[in-house]
């Protein structure tokens, strides 16, 4: 067994202990070619006992760090030290976020020799005192190209300066642009430059990948990914997407059409990112949807096919995405589908990578050429036969609980595939109307209907049900209005008297007719305490009384009442009589005997006429009712005291102008005071 050329080339530098920038292609085994040199420069307890190295030499503070750009190369990374050092009993540990930090602290705790991690978690941990950086011999930046390429650089220059200044530093990419070699000059001493190629290996791409390129529609790729799949000789594949929402989408409808397939993207979390890896490494999964997250440093045994769904932003991504095939030395199979807006973008790569497919052939699902070069069976759909459904799925691959990040201690969840009896059913939330507090069902219930026997008759009545409130405008009973009573000498010379009037008409209501008034009498626009409060007892007098009728004969000291007439109640008009035909009974209106008019009258009258209504309170009899207009509720109270007074005017003055709309603050002032 041989090693790969940047291995045979970079071993015997880096070992010496000078500053390295490694140049290969991707799958050349550049992770070994820094790897091998990293760990003999690593003291171990075993170094001491065998007198390699002195005690002093010796700590559990971090001796080496590799700083990768993504999570996946960190675990890959991880992964290959751990093999190779695992005669010397070398201590690796990741550090990458998406998992708790306790677990990481306490590894760091108890003694690390090589950390590989990403940026942004290294300085978290660092800046709060749990890293300790300050016995690193070796740095080493893998795929540098890809850190610049995500913002990393600031964060980067950031880790370096922690360091101490007298290290060994190597520098390991498939490509190298100009921001990568201007970091080097900064932060390097006298490096050495190291592009290694083989020698029957020309171009930039790798030999042993066949490559394969087509225009393809957008809305007939997935029956194209569908039937290639489907090829003889296919083994695990990776499908690359440009955007997250396209490799969700991909990886769903492959999962319809029967194969076991896996998605790795941004939106995903980390324990949901390496379930999907776990599984398409243990073969449980043979379709693995990705971004771009996944194009650096995968190393996974057995890809055969690399499919570009969507077409590379430039030539660099391209060529880490295929370099997922044919890597070690193995043969692979890359094939790109470019969409017909895509052609101008993928004629840049194909002129910068020297490629042979500047125009791609026009390929559908079912054309022919397709068949043929990828090795498809005649007659094959775009759904997997049942037959041939063997894989156990991503759904038999458990999701790892890698805690909540920043929480307080190791808290074991439950898994994630406990079964569904274990798990206590919830009880649907039942909803039920309610009324003052209490549901309609239990006021029937435990609130018992009085008997006759023990209800006063006038009290006892059928239990009333609950009817839907409607907000109309208090309308005077059947019969009985509120001016009737306002009109007797009674209420008009002591206004006390009227009170208790009131208040005896809203004893002698049943209680539920009462509220039924108060709930009618709520008032469209919001008015104050006392408005509402004067109001409700207007609505209180105002009541339908069935029984008992209210006899206004003591009230008003005259003759008996007239039986009230069912008739719709209607609006009382003004009307103006002489004082000598006054008659305090409620009589209906007879004929017309003058013709009157409502006058304006000036503001100051206002306090006069309220004080005529003690003096002379008078009723027009036989007077021509005309409908008034609308005016404010507050005008409906001052209305008892308006009749009176304008019927003692009507003799000396001239006939009155019909009264305009007045505003709250002049009908105030009408009010008879008590």
């Amino acid at each position: 067994m041989s090693p790969f050329p940047i291995q045979e080339m970079t071993l015997p530098v880096a070992l010496s202990g000078s500053d390295v920038i490694g140049q290969a292609k991707t799958g050349t085994g550049k992770t070994l070619g820094f790897g091998l040199p990293l760990l003999e420069r690593v003291t171990v307890p075993a170094d001491v006992e065998s007198g390699r190295a002195a005690p002093e030499k010796l700590t559990d503070a971090p001796q080496a760090l590799i700083v990768v750009p993504t999570r996946e190369l960190c675990q890959q990374v991880t992964n290959d030290l751990l093999t190779a050092g695992k005669v010397r009993n070398v201590r690796v540990l990741a550090i990458y976020g998406g998992r708790a930090y306790e677990p990481q602290v306490e590894a760091l705790k108890k003694g690390v020799d090589v950390i590989v991690g990403t940026p942004g978690r290294l300085l978290d941990l660092a800046g709060q005192r749990k890293l300790d950086l300050s016995h690193i011999r070796v740095l080493v930046l893998d795929e540098a190209d890809e850190m610049l390429d995500l913002g990393f650089l600031p964060d980067v220059e950031r880790i370096i300066t922690m360091l101490p200044p007298k290290r060994q530093t190597m520098l390991f990419s498939a490509t190298m642009p100009g921001a990568v070699i201007s970091l080097a000059r900064r932060y390097m001493s006298q490096p050495t430059h190291i592009n290694a190629t083989s020698p029957d290996d020309e171009g930039t791409t790798v030999k042993n990948t066949a490559q394969y390129v087509y225009r393809a529609h957008s809305m007939d790729k997935p029956e194209m990914v569908s039937r290639i799949l489907q090829a003889e000789g296919r083994g695990l594949a990776m499908i690359f997407c440009r955007t997250k929402r396209t490799a969700a989408d991909i990886a769903e409808q492959l999962e319809k059409r029967g194969f076991a397939s896996g998605a790795v993207h941004g939106d995903l979390g980390q324990g949901a990112r390496e379930q999907a890896l776990r599984a398409f490494r243990n073969g449980k999964v043979d379709v693995l949807v990705c971004t771009d997250v996944a194009a650096r440093g995968i190393d996974v045994e057995g890809v055969t096919h690399v499919i570009n769904y969507q077409s590379p932003e430039d030539e660099k991504t391209y060529l880490h995405r295929i370099g997922r095939t044919g890597r070690a030395g193995a043969k692979g199979i890359a094939i790109t589908l470019v969409d017909w807006d895509d052609i101008p973008r993928w004629q840049l790569i194909n002129k910068a990578l020297d490629l042979k497919f500047p125009d791609p052939a026009e390929t559908y699902s079912t054309s022919p050429h397709l068949y043929e070069d990828l090795g498809i069976p005649a007659g094959t759909k775009g759904v997997l036969p049942r037959a041939e459904r063997t894989r156990a799925g991503l759904r038999a691959e458990e999701i790892e609980d890698l805690g909540e990040t920043g929480g307080r201690g190791r808290k074991s969840a439950a898994p994630a595939t406990a079964p569904r009896e274990e798990r206590p059913p919830r009880t649907p939330r039942q909803r039920r109307r309610t009324r003052g507090g209490s549901s309609t069902e239990e006021a029937a219930v435990t609130v018992p209907t009085p008997s006759a026997e023990s209800v006063a008759p006038d009290e006892a009545a059928e239990p009333r049900t609950p009817r839907r409130r409607r907000r109309t405008r208090v309308a005077a009973p059947e019969g009985v209005s509120a001016v009737a009573v306002a009109e007797a000498p009674g209420v008009a010379q002591d206004a006390p008297a009227a009170v208790e009037t009131v208040s005896a008409v809203a004893k002698a209501a049943p209680a539920a007719v009462a509220e039924e008034a108060v709930a009618e009498a709520k008032p469209r626009r919001r008015r104050s305490r006392a408005a509402a409060a004067e109001s409700v007892a207007d609505a209180v007098v105002a009541a339908p009384v069935a029984e008992p009728v209210v006899d206004f004969q003591t009230v008003a000291g005259g003759a008996p009442a007239p039986e009230p007439v069912a008739t719709r109640p209607r609006r009382r008009a003004r009307v103006l009589k002489p004082a000598d035909e006054v008659d305090f009974q409620i009589a209906p209106v007879s004929e017309p005997a003058t013709e009157t008019r409502a006058r304006r009258r000036p503001r100051t009258a206002a306090k006069p006429r309220t004080e005529a209504v003690a003096e002379a309170p008078v009723v027009a009899e036989d007077a021509e009712t005309r409908p008034r207009r609308r005016r404010p509720r507050t005008a409906v109270k001052v209305e008892t005291a308006a009749v009176a007074s304008e019927a003692t005017a009507g003799e000396e003055q001239a006939p009155a102008k019909p009264r305009r709309r007045r505003a709250r603050a002049t009908t105030a002032a009408e009010t008879p005071e008590s």
